[in-house]
Order: structure tokens, then C-alpha cells, then sequence
């Protein structure tokens, strides 16, 4: 689970509602009328604006940023180096028996070509079409949560309109101006909620992810390539050490 994602909403709500809640009225930020506004015409728009399977799979992306369990550097690193070794002590066919100790698919699927005596240049071209097409469907997550965060404030500013006309109309009768005002400021605040702690931080985690993966998986290659060509396991840990920021690399030398 990624804690920050979590530790976030957590305090970005939280800190909100309790504001709210310490303050007379709280019941006043309750409003049936500006949430449909919002929420109805933000999914409606995203349904015009993707594909149906995109919509529907949104959850599962959203989800991604809570419950992220792709390899760390240091893990990939690490287990890199103890094919490494196995490789140079009982040969390249040997780490094939360790394909079913790997969870990463990236990782296996390079190591197969290796096995299977697949030449660099081929198994450098596979992993890179892989890679780019990671790097597409990251990229597709990444655009529909901008998009939230785009149509949400716009149907918040819609919203206000409404309630401003209703507004308007009451004028001449005081008890329903209160009403018109709420569904005004209402939409706009509720707009500006799921923009900013729901389709913003999610978009900007996603990208996150996605370029430290890109970073990650061309380690990946250049470890296997490594194998494949026979290197000494400490060479191979150098050359992965340079893919680890200085910090990490002095932790993962003295290690």
C-alpha cells in the first residue's frame, strides 16, 4: 500500500470536514442539488470524453495509487545481482529454475529470452515495445484524472450559475434567496474538492509512477543484457548502482 497516497486524503478531508464540523451550520455544506451538478455532469463528460472501458477501469487506476505493489529499485537491484550469481556459477540455463521465484513479469519475461538464447539486440527490441506500451497506458491513466480535475471546477462554476439565477428569481421573496446562494458557493466548493484532492494529486502520483517504473524497467534490461553477455556479478552491481540515486547507492554499497 502506498502510505503517502492514503496519509493524504486522510489529512486533506480530514482537516476539511473537521473545519467545517467545528463550526455552527455544518449541515449547511450538505447540499443534494450542488452534488449532482458536480458529480453528474463530471462523469457525464467523461463519458463523452473516453471510451467506455476507460471510465469504467478508472477505479481500478485510482486504486493503483493506494495500493501500489510494483518492485522498488533496490528489490529489482538486488535480485538482479542474485541471478547474476547464479548465472556465472552453473550457467545461464540454470536461473531458468528461478522463474518461478519471480513476481515481477517484466523481469521473467526478459530472463525466458535470455534462457532461450534470444540475442540482445532482440530481447532489447522486445522489452522496449513492452516498455513503451507501459509507459501509454500510464499515460492514459494519467490524462483522464487531469481531465477530472478540469471538468469538476467547470461543472462547480455551472453550478454557481444556477444557484445565482435561482437566486435571482427569489428576490422578491427572502426565504428562497438562502437556498440559491447554497447550490451557488456549494457547487463551486465541491468542484474544487475533488479537483484538488482527488484528480490533481492522483494524475501528478501517476506520472510519478510511471517515470520512476520507466526508470526501473531499463535497469531491468541493461541487468539481463548484463547476464546474458556473462558479467562478473560485482560488475553487474555497479553497473545497476549507477541507475540509484547517490543516497541509495552508497546505502546499497555499504549493504
Amino acid at each position: 500500500m502506498d502510505i503517502s497516497t492514503l496519509i493524504g486524503l486522510l489529512l486533506g478531508y480530514g482537516f476539511v470536514i473537521f473545519a467545517i464540523a467545528s463550526k455552527p451550520g455544518a449541515a449547511f455544506f450538505i447540499d443534494i442539488g450542488s452534488l449532482l451538478i458536480v458529480i453528474g455532469g463530471t462523469t457525464g463528460a467523461l463519458f463523452m470524453n473516453f471510451p467506455l472501458g476507460n471510465v469504467l477501469g478508472s477505479s481500478k487506476v485510482f486504486l493503483k495509487t493506494l495500493m501500489h505493489k510494483e518492485p522498488t529499485m533496490q528489490e529489482s537491484l538486488t535480485l538482479l545481482v542474485e541471478i547474476a550469481e547464479k548465472a556465472r556459477r552453473e550457467g545461464i540455463l540454470a536461473i531458468e529454475g528461478m522463474l518461478g521465484e519471480i513476481d515481477d513479469d517484466f523481469l521473467k519475461n526478459g530472463i525466458r529470452l535470455a534462457v532461450d538464447g534470444t540475442d540482445p539486440e532482440t530481447i532489447q527490441a522486445i522489452l522496449a515495445i513492452e516498455l513503451k506500451s507501459q509507459s501509454n497506458r500510464h499515460g492514459d491513466g494519467n490524462y483522464f484524472f487531469m481531465q477530472v480535475a478540469t471538468y469538476a471546477p467547470a461543472f462547480g462554476m455551472i453550478g454557481t450559475l444556477v444557484g445565482l439565477i435561482q437566486m435571482l428569481q427569489a428576490l422578491d421573496d427572502p426565504s428562497k434567496i438562502g437556498g440559491g446562494m447554497a447550490t451557488a458557493l456549494l457547487t463551486t466548493f465541491y468542484g474544487a474538492m475533488i479537483a484538488n484532492l482527488i484528480g490533481l494529486p492522483t494524475a501528478g502520483k501517476l506520472g510519478l509512477r510511471a517515470k520512476e517504473e520507466k526508470v526501473r524497467k531499463t535497469m531491468v534490461v541493461e541487468g539481463i543484457l548484463a547476464i546474458q553477455s556473462g558479467d562478473n556479478p560485482r560488475i553487474v552491481a555497479d553497473k545497476l548502482n549507477t541507475f540509484l540515486p547517490p543516497a541509495q547507492r552508497e546505502a546499497e554499497e555499504k549493504a
